[in-house]
């Protein structure tokens, strides 16, 4: 069944030519409200004394006629002339008084022969004239002004209240799913939309309705923009996007006044998709105290999203998507039926998504024939699509600064290293700090080596990299989605090993561990605080999870926090003295690995364990 069209709206210029006919309006109303004022000043005559002066004139013959009514005079003269200490003019006016004789004044002037003129006195322009260019300028500015208000709708607010919404045309840049990899879930939970905004009627016949929204949860840079996007793209509608927080304003009453203009062009463009990106800007659950108008504003703001999205028409095909990384604080209003009815999460995509990433972004990159792309993705456990995305374009800029033809396997790993470790910094360590460097360096790898649990060791470097002397990175075979205390105890004791390294090799520390005493630090309370690893503090959830306020969590007493700090010193210094021990028992390969690293400043993963004389477990390489 065929859409009837709309009628379409007039359409005012674009901004930079209102502007321009403004100051062209104003500019002509200006330009006659001085024609005006000159054409008065034309006009202007001279005031004289009737006696002697107005008497002497005509007895001099200067005077070429007058207009009379009652005692009023105006008349011209031949010469321009005036009284002493007045400006010349040509025109005069002047008074009869009531003592003086008119007749011998009519004789006088017959003799002299004055024209006597049997019409009015000039009194100016008309009264029409003077009021249209005497008001004309001030209706002017009016009428803009009302013109401005009907353009605001009638709010005083003008601008302020209109949605800041991008419109995306599907035709200029049409987003579809062949552009979104390595979330297949998230892409069948949405075809359904794509579907019913492209068929409606299909979906419709047996009762069904689709959903009113659908929320977007996971991790930044997972693609849920994309994803909303690319449901635009598949069912050819128009897209509008705003970020949450486009909506507040410091004036009480603008974000819902946005809420309702964003939704009323969506239904005007139905069916049409309005995306919302992080929704808890406004979302969080409500409070039942206020204190301050932030915060009623934020409300105010909720509260016509919630009703938009649940209004009375029930045909609107108008779908909210909305986008957020903490969903656990969203207002329970949100998430019921006939609101954000389906919610999808957005999860980082495993080695084979990597891969399927990796893909979309290199279409238009040539690559060398050694590279491949299982590979990197192998190597890049815990990225998702923005992070491979970056790295393809690091590459890519790698390339062609070395002048290369195609992207190689190297540009790749170099671009891997400044991401993941940073860039490489020109420093002039002294070589005493580049030994300790390196012996901390070395004591991270062999503990990472020789710990059970603990992720392979894939690059060791003593270059300078961002805040770092030297960097150690390892990262595991697989995806991990879940650690074992095995596992936390082997990352807690890997990131102790640079500090007893040094105090073994050295015999004192230096402040080169702080980053990772804080590692070891959040580590240790997180395993006693969150995850239930201390048999002391048991399954309890005393510490609040990352982002909570640090109050969320109040309602332990204070000696419980007291044993979770004892918990935490007891993990960290049981792992401190295995540490110390482990190293002291492979001197000899911690001489070897920190050796190598003051002659080639970098080791890769090969060379590590060659240096250090491990030999690597097969299900470690590479495939």
């Amino acid at each position: 069944m065929s859409t009837p069209e709309r009628p379409q709206r007039l359409r005012l210029p674009r901004r930079p030519v209102r502007i321009l006919v403004y100051i062209v309006l104003i500019a002509i109303a200006l330009g006659v409200n001085y024609w005006a004022a000159h054409k008065a000043t034309e006009v202007t005559r001279v005031r004289i004394p009737y006696s002697p002066f107005f008497i002497d004139q005509i007895k001099a013959g200067n005077v070429a006629s007058i207009t009379s009514k009652g005692t009023a005079i105006q008349g011209t003269f031949h010469h321009a002339t005036s009284p002493s200490g007045h400006d010349t003019a040509t025109r005069f006016g002047t008074e009869i008084p009531s003592f003086a004789s008119t007749t011998d004044l009519s004789r006088l002037l017959l003799r002299k022969g004055v024209v006597v003129n049997a019409v009015p006195l000039d009194t100016g322009a008309p009264w029409w004239e003077s009021i249209l260019f005497g008001f004309g300028p001030s209706i002017l500015l009016i009428l803009l002004l009302v013109w401005f208000m009907r353009r605001s709708r009638g709010s005083m607010l003008g601008g302020f209240s209109r949605s800041k919404a991008r419109r995306f045309s599907t035709e200029a840049s049409a987003v579809t799913f062949a552009d979104v990899a390595g979330i297949d879930e998230a892409k069948l939970e949405l075809s359904e939309v794509a579907g019913f905004l492209r068929d409606p009627e299909r979906y419709g016949r047996l009762g069904g309705r689709i959903p009113r929204g659908v929320l977007l949860s996971g991790p930044p840079g997972t693609g849920k923009t994309l994803l909303a996007r690319a449901v635009a793209g598949e069912a050819g509608a128009p897209f509008f996007s705003m970020s949450a927080s486009e909506f507040v304003e410091a004036i009480v009453g603008v974000g819902a006044s946005r809420v309702r203009d964003l939704f009323r062009q969506a239904r005007e463009a139905a069916p049409a998709i309005v995306f919302i990106d992080e929704l808890d800007a406004i979302g969080r659950a409500r409070s039942g105290s206020s204190f301050g108008g932030g915060n009623d504003e934020r409300e105010q703001t909720l509260n016509q999203i919630l009703t938009e999205m649940d209004g009375f028409d029930s045909e609107t095909n108008v779908i909210v998507l909305a986008a957020t990384n903490r969903p656990d604080i969203l207002d329970k209003a949100l998430l019921r039926p006939g609101r954000f009815d389906r919610r999808v999460t957005v999860q980082p995509p495993d080695r084979i998504g990597r891969r399927l990433i990796l893909e979309v972004h290199t279409r238009d990159v040539p690559l060398d024939p050694a590279v491949s792309l299982d590979r990197i993705a192998a190597t890049t456990p815990g990225m998702v699509g923005a992070d491979l995305a970056n790295l393809v374009n690091e590459a890519a800029l790698l390339a062609a600064t070395r002048d290369h033809e195609a992207v190689t396997i190297a540009d790749f790993t170099d671009s891997l290293e400044k991401i993941v470790l940073g860039a490489g910094r020109k420093v002039m360590m002294s070589d005493a700090d580049r030994r300790r460097t390196a012996y901390h360096e070395a004591g991270h790898a062999l503990v990472g080596m020789l710990t059970p649990g603990a992720d392979p060791v894939r690059k060791i470097s003593i270059i300078p990299r961002g805040p770092a002397l030297g960097v150690t990175f390892s990262a595991p075979d697989a995806d991990r989605f879940n650690y074992t205390t095995e596992d936390l105890e082997a990352k807690v004791m890997v990131a102790l090993g640079g500090r007893a390294a040094e105090e073994i090799a050295f015999g004192d520390i230096t402040t080169g561990a702080e980053a990772d005493i804080d590692q070891v630090t959040a580590l240790a309370r997180h395993m006693v605080g969150r995850w239930g690893m201390s048999e002391k503090i048991g399954m309890l959830a005393v510490l609040p999870r990352d982002g909570d306020s640090p109050f969320s969590a109040d309602g332990f007493s204070q000696r419980t926090r007291e044993v979770l700090d004892d918990e935490v010193i007891r993990i960290v210094g049981d792992a401190y003295t295995r540490v110390v021990a482990l190293l002291t028992a492979g001197r000899a390969q911690l001489d070897a690995i920190a050796e190598a690293l003051l002659e080639k400043e970098t080791l890769d993963e090969d060379e590590a364990y060659a240096a250090a004389g491990v030999e690597r477990p097969r299900e470690m390489t590479l495939v």
